[in-house]
């Protein structure tokens, strides 16, 4: 009887105390998408240093994607599966740009900014997938930051809205008994 009580006091401190949190962009989640930035040690989501502000016209000064907090020689991940449509430098930093499959016509696109791309046009990419690594900087933000970046034809969107709400919260809720 002593044994089977220790059995479920150790089940219970594992369920109740994790060693280690599991890191945001080891793996895609379950709706095939990923931060394309890994956060803080421990933390299950990068911190975003700039939210996404549309400009009220088109042509008006707006946030048109956020900024996420990494530094240089970071991975860069896609956030889900698609075709490399760009790769190379614009206005001397490195852009990588992923056409996201399945995604209507015109196709949602995503842009990661600086980047060093390790992948080249034409490639097909999964959710998740190392695409490049942050460059030095700062170019957009007062610090090293990435810019990441959503558009369907000519109308920039959230990239956030990419992201299943568990991700954006740190992760799933979890039962835990109650005494």
């Amino acid at each position: 009887m002593r044994r089977l009580g220790a059995v479920w006091a150790l089940a219970l401190c594992v369920l109740l105390f994790p060693l280690r949190a599991p890191a945001a962009v080891a793996a895609p989640g379950s709706d095939g998408r990923s931060w394309p930035v890994a956060g803080p040690e421990g933390a299950l989501r990068p911190t975003v240093l700039r939210a996404w502000r549309p400009p009220p016209t088109p042509w008006a000064a707006g946030h048109r994607g956020v900024d996420l907090a990494g530094g240089a020689g970071q991975a860069v991940r896609a956030a889900a599966a698609g075709r490399v449509s760009f790769a190379g430098p614009v206005a001397g930093r490195g852009v990588l740009t992923i056409e996201l499959s399945g995604t209507g016509d015109p196709p949602l696109r995503t842009s990661y900014e600086p980047v060093r791309a390790t992948v080249s046009r034409g490639a097909r990419v999964t959710a998740g997938q190392v695409v490049g690594v942050m460059e030095a900087g700062p170019f957009h933000c007062p610090a090293a930051c990435l810019h990441w970046g959503l558009r369907r034809g000519d109308r920039y969107l959230d990239p956030l809205s990419l992201l299943p709400r568990s991700m954006l919260r740190g992760g799933p809720s979890r039962l835990l008994p109650v005494f």
